[in-house]
């Protein structure tokens, strides 16, 4: 199960991203720092997908539930613009895709929804491919349930978070997160929230230490962290530091959460797992107190 998720969250990830737009981010990159030198700015981007985009201005009942969906925020609305529910003997689909409207900024807004039609189009891509396996081989009930919910909506921030939640006898659920600045109109990145890269070592630490205290208070709750005078049963497992670019979101109160999918730091059971970073542990490494307080 855990295999499988991984390989289908490898080619998830690994959309190609097309010249043209790599070009419409620099220059948009180019642009902002030119505006104004200490804005934090990394736009995600992923392949066009045109046709499917196209659908959101060409269905009146589209349009209709559209208009329908109450403003987030002062201006901007999150709406589904595509939905897909497939379900028989052997197996179980339901997918939402979102997007976002009045942003204020047309390119960066064209290139997120572009993004989210392009994964969810190569994730049932995948997922169509395991069910003709699964059929060849005669196996047991296959289910994806992909969606989205708003993390943080504030004057200032929009957080979206995506999921996927795979069945295969077990279940295995990843999230991805998008913090938008509302005000400036960007994405906002872990490694534009620090001065420089010490931060990995900085939250990888007190990620550690949070770990440990847990386990210590309920012996329900299992970490794969080191802890000493305890060999581990697969060494390889065990958590190190994360990734530069490791999944992140800013709650309601100004604090940095640090994300982890089912499975990256913990047993399945434990699910997706995070862990708040006391701001006064990474508030010399921060570039200002603009998001994070």
């Amino acid at each position: 199960m855990h295999d499988k998720l991984n390989r289908m969250k490898e080619q998830y990830e690994s959309t190609p991203i097309p010249d043209e737009l790599s070009s419409l981010v620099n220059r948009t990159i180019a642009a902002r720092r030119k505006k104004n030198k200490t804005l934090p700015w990394l736009a995600s981007a992923a392949a066009a997908c045109i046709l499917l985009f196209a659908g959101v201005n060409t269905s009146p009942v589209l349009a209709q539930a559209m208009s329908d969906v109450p403003v987030l925020g002062n201006i901007i609305k999150v709406i589904t613009i595509r939905e897909y529910t497939e379900q028989d003997d052997q197996t179980n689909l339901h997918m939402e895709t979102p997007g976002i409207t009045n942003l204020g900024n047309a390119e960066l807004e064209q290139t997120l929804n572009n993004k989210y039609l392009e994964e969810n189009k190569k994730l049932y891509d995948n997922f169509k491919d395991e069910v003709a396996q699964l059929h060849k081989e005669g196996g047991a009930h296959l289910g994806l349930d992909s969606g989205y919910e708003v993390i943080t909506d504030n004057e200032q921030l929009l957080i979206l978070s995506r999921y996927i939640v795979e069945t295969a006898g077990s279940s295995a659920e990843s999230r991805q997160y998008d913090t938008i600045d509302k005000i400036n109109q960007m994405v906002i990145t872990l490694p534009s929230l620090f001065k420089d890269d010490r931060y990995i070592q900085t939250i990888s630490d007190n990620i550690k230490e949070q770990m440990r205290q847990q386990m210590q208070d309920s012996p329900d709750i299992v970490y794969w962290v080191e802890q000493p005078g305890v060999e581990p049963e697969i060494p390889e497992d065990i958590f190190q530091s994360i990734a530069k670019d490791q999944n992140f979101y800013i709650n309601q109160d100004g604090k940095l959460v640090i994300s982890f999918n089912e499975y990256d730091v913990a047993p399945g059971y434990m699910g997706v797992v995070e862990f708040t970073i006391p701001t006064e542990a990474i508030a010399v490494g921060l570039v200002s107190n603009e998001y994070i307080r």
